[in-house]
């Protein structure tokens, strides 16, 4: 397990590591170039008095949905002025230096990362999340390697 996550801020290339039964891993930050803007990843992003759109926030009034509009718009703006972005977290695995679980076979992206209002702590429990098919793979890639 990932006992220091990633930083509040994080950057692309930020990694945190961990051994797990003599394997040693390390997760790290990846920008994902394959994401759209926030407006276009989410249906339903912004917000919306009208039951028949994905943004329906509910029957509320109109100042209610003020505050929904803006607080979308500062994440777009965010998003413009590159304050956060979209990543993947990705692990590799060593065996005794050598490489057992390559990049980008383990990982998860579409992840916001230094999202407004976030901690980033999410970044560490999508890399506790990915240990174990990490190290499930490290090992029978070992196996595979004693076998031949």
């Amino acid at each position: 397990m990932f006992a220091k996550g990633f930083d509040k801020y994080a950057c692309h290339g930020d990694s945190i590591t961990c051994t797990v039964d003599g394997f040693d891993v390390t997760a790290r930050i990846y920008h994902d170039d394959h994401a759209d803007a926030p407006a276009e990843m989410s249906d339903g992003f912004w917000p919306s008095l009208d039951p028949k759109s994905a943004g329906y926030i509910g029957h509320r009034s109109k100042g209610t949905l003020a505050r929904h509009m803006a607080k979308a718009r500062a994440v777009m703006d965010a998003w413009k002025n590159d304050e956060w972005f979209y990543c993947g977290i990705v692990l590799t695995v060593h065996k005794a230096g050598i490489p057992v679980v390559e990049k980008y076979h383990v990982a998860l992206w579409g992840i916001e990362c230094n999202y407004p209002g976030s901690d980033n702590s999410y970044l560490t429990e999508v890399a506790n999340d990915l240990l174990g098919e990490a190290l499930d793979l490290a090992k029978a890639n070992v196996s595979k390697l004693c076998a031949a």
